[in-house]
């Protein structure tokens, strides 16, 4: 995607994550800078292609997971990204046709290709938010929100591989409360999060990578993932490496060629709310 057709809004001054995210993934919604920087990164962490390719997967299997074993049938998806396919309510729907599905993402190229997140089938419904994590409230208040879905009944919270890019300062924990108090018993949250357990010194590359271009990150050990789930009775095998939350054979994977939990580098989990 050339600079030449970047949307009216879009910012390609600087490169921005959910872009970076889409190189990582061979997708070809980025620009020029987005891939430099996503190559600096990977110059500093090779594994980044694997960890968002693990990270796609945990998203897909816990989706089924939640639909097939916990009787979930709406998903608010904070932090989208670009569509790539599978998107997560055609996983759903796959399990479940009358799936509901809320995204919100706060990058206006993802508002641009956001007619990719509302084919859905007849049965079900998805819509798309332009909103921020870092203001639950009126992600929580609009009213397409309240149009798809019914907080009356379980919402699956899906964060993924988006809460490493608020602060502590941004209060994260108490944003992913917020956002679970205003779901009812049965609810869930699914959950992924780079951490630099594995290789400190790489990861502080990486975030000087991010931080340099304008986009602070906070990556965290398992014991500060742990922590998002607190108050939530947490899925087997707890909170635990991607690749290892429920593999899931008949997808095809060969075990013996599976990564090491130092290329992946994502905790990963899914909480039920009692």
């Amino acid at each position: 995607m050339s600079n030449t057709h970047a949307a009216r809004g879009i910012d390609t001054s600087r490169p921005h994550s959910a872009r970076m995210y889409d190189y990582y993934l061979g997708g070809k919604d980025h620009f020029d800078i987005d891939k430099q920087a996503a190559e600096t990164v990977a110059a500093a962490y090779p594994g980044i292609f694997v960890c968002a390719r693990e990270n796609r997967a945990f998203m897909h299997r816990a989706t089924r997971v939640l639909a097939r074993e916990h009787g979930i049938r709406q998903w608010l998806d904070i932090g989208t990204g670009i569509p790539t396919e599978p998107n997560l309510h055609q996983v759903a729907q796959s399990v479940v046709p009358e799936a509901r599905v809320v995204y919100a993402d706060n990058d206006p190229l993802v508002l641009k290709y956001a007619e990719r997140l509302m084919r859905s089938t007849p049965q079900g419904r998805t819509t798309y938010i332009e909103a921020d994590v870092n203001d639950p409230e009126s992600l929580l208040n609009a009213p397409e929100l309240s149009d798809v879905l019914d907080l009356d009944r379980p919402v699956a919270l899906s964060l993924n591989a988006l809460m490493h890019f608020v602060t502590d300062a941004q209060d994260p924990y108490g944003i992913v409360g917020r956002l679970l108090a205003a779901l009812p018993s049965g609810s869930a949250l699914a959950l992924s999060h780079c951490t630099p357990d594995f290789d400190p010194a790489t990861w502080q590359k990486v975030t000087d990578i991010y931080t340099g271009a304008g986009t602070p990150v906070r990556f965290r050990s398992q014991k500060d993932v742990v922590r998002f789930f607190d108050g939530l009775d947490l899925l087997d095998p707890g909170v635990t490496i991607g690749h290892r939350w429920r593999p899931d054979v008949s997808d095809g994977s060969d075990p013996a060629e599976a990564p090491t939990d130092a290329e992946v580098s994502l905790w990963t989990g899914v909480g039920i709310k009692p």
